[in-house]
């Protein structure tokens, strides 16, 4: 969660560098950079209850909605790279760590047991569906039109299917920035 300005600014960065946007003149006109700006910048306010609150929440819901994501604040942890603009529907009390990908088309809904927590440096294709109270370790990757409904807590795997099962283990490490 974002605390302090010093937080936002770590996220920012490892979001930009996540998004792999080098040079800020590209990711000042790409709408996606934009989104994950007033995203952070939101968790921020809301967090540290700061004044300016209304205006950040005004940006971030334009956005949202010229884009068309649907995602609560404080879910994502750093490092969240976005691919690109179209439908992502995230519910509130969903958690996912650092370093996560995700393609448009996803869903991730609470169902029996709360909502989903996903680990550190995963993957999440293309309509991807992640649905009830599920747990996913880290390093895991998800593929493209998977409806994942069991938990995978021990990580380093690939699921595909619907229901989605492992395929293979991912038998190297992920570096973290």
């Amino acid at each position: 969660m974002i605390q302090s300005k010093k937080d936002l600014k770590i996220y920012l960065a490892l979001d930009r560098i996540a998004l792999r946007r080098k040079r800020r003149i590209k990711a000042f006109f790409d709408p996606v950079c934009r989104f994950q700006r007033a995203l952070r910048k939101f968790e921020y306010c809301k967090n540290t209850n700061s004044p300016f609150c209304f205006i950040a929440w005004l940006q971030f819901r334009h956005l949202s909605q010229k884009i068309g994501f649907s995602i609560p604040i404080n879910v994502f942890g750093a490092g969240l790279r976005l691919m690109h603009a179209g439908p992502i529907i995230i519910t509130p009390g969903s958690r996912v760590g650092k370093n996560c990908t995700v393609n448009t088309m996803i869903q991730i809904s609470p169902g029996k047991g709360g909502a989903p927590t996903i680990g550190d440096n995963c993957y999440i294709g293309p309509g991807a569906k992640l649905l009830g109270g599920i747990i996913l370790g880290d390093n895991v990757k998800i593929g493209a039109n998977a409806v994942v409904t069991k938990s995978f807590p021990e990580g380093n795997v690939t699921l595909v299917g619907i229901p989605a099962k492992p395929v293979q283990e991912i038998k190297r490490t992920f570096v973290t920035i």
